[in-house]
């Protein structure tokens, strides 16, 4: 995996010099899925509206570590992070409830080991969301992740390669509930998990719960009944020296601040999963609304 990290991002950085030589431009990532890729163009089409500053975008690069990497090499300026995934997955910090104490932790830790700013959440908090079908969370009764340990020693799991392995993952959850199943979780693409259990091919994944697929794949989230999982406030991180290189961009993400909630995210994210919008045009229109 290291290797694989590395080489991705010394194909970023060859993209950054290349950019740099075509002149000053803000450029700005985004992970390996829709959600992601939609804010970045949010984030990207609100600063070129607010300023005159030229923007690139990165979108699609990879998972958590492949953007942290990125942006702390230089390789890009910003790329829309969760505080819950920043505190443990980069962090090493043991899951914790508290929203407000995770975010100043991250803000701090960032700024001083990383020379990263977190600007203001967005508003929505996406969690991991164990999901099942709705048909099985029927006929066997399952409304939290506790009543899923009764079934779980017969059912198959397929989960994204990031829960496998961060603290906040699968085997702490499995620890707290005393999940046990039929054979060791299948590790795939996040992508593909929903498509997967609506198909069939496993029974419990793991999930986002602002994805848009859930209602329209007959899923149903199961309660984290015992706490596990920490706050995901999504929000804008990028580098200081991009802020002091382009101040007018603190002010155009600031009215981005506390905008989207759970619900109108899972919106968005359907308008792109289920109806195949162009997300630009999903972008724009959203921007258009929301902040003429």
């Amino acid at each position: 995996m290291a290797a694989t990290l590395k080489r991705l991002v010394a194909l970023l950085l060859a993209g950054a010099t290349l950019t740099c030589s075509r002149g000053p431009r803000l450029v700005i990532g985004s992970k390996n899925f829709t959600e992601s890729d939609l804010l970045a163009e949010i984030v990207a089409q609100q600063i070129e509206r607010r300023t005159s500053i030229p923007v690139e975008r990165r979108l699609h690069l990879g998972g958590t570590f492949v953007c942290h990497e990125a942006i702390t090499t230089g390789a890009i300026d910003l790329y829309v992070e969760y505080t819950g995934t920043a505190f443990t997955a980069i962090l090493k910090q043991p899951p914790i409830a508290d929203a407000d104490s995770v975010l100043r932790f991250v803000k701090a830790a960032y700024e001083r080991q990383f020379q990263l700013r977190w600007t203001a959440p967005l508003g929505f908090n996406n969690t991991f969301a164990i999901l099942v079908r709705h048909a099985d969370a029927t006929r066997y009764g399952l409304q939290t992740i506790t009543d899923l340990a009764r079934v779980a020693p017969h059912w198959k799991a397929g989960f994204g390669y990031e829960f496998l392995e961060r603290a906040d993952g699968f085997p702490g959850l499995a620890a707290r509930y005393g999940l046990h199943f039929s054979q060791p979780p299948t590790a795939m693409d996040l992508g593909l998990t929903s498509r997967a259990l609506a198909d069939g091919k496993v029974d419990v994944i793991a999930g986002n719960s602002t994805d848009g697929q859930i209602a329209a794949l007959g899923l149903v989230q199961l309660a984290d009944d015992r706490g596990y999982f920490p706050p995901y406030q999504a929000a804008p991180v990028i580098r200081s020296g991009a802020l002091e290189r382009y101040p007018k961009v603190a002010a155009a993400l600031a009215e981005l601040g506390g905008k989207i909630s759970d619900s109108e995210m899972r919106r968005l994210n359907a308008l792109a999963d289920v109806e195949h919008r162009d997300m630009a045009d999903i972008a724009r229109e959203w921007l258009t609304n929301r902040l003429p």
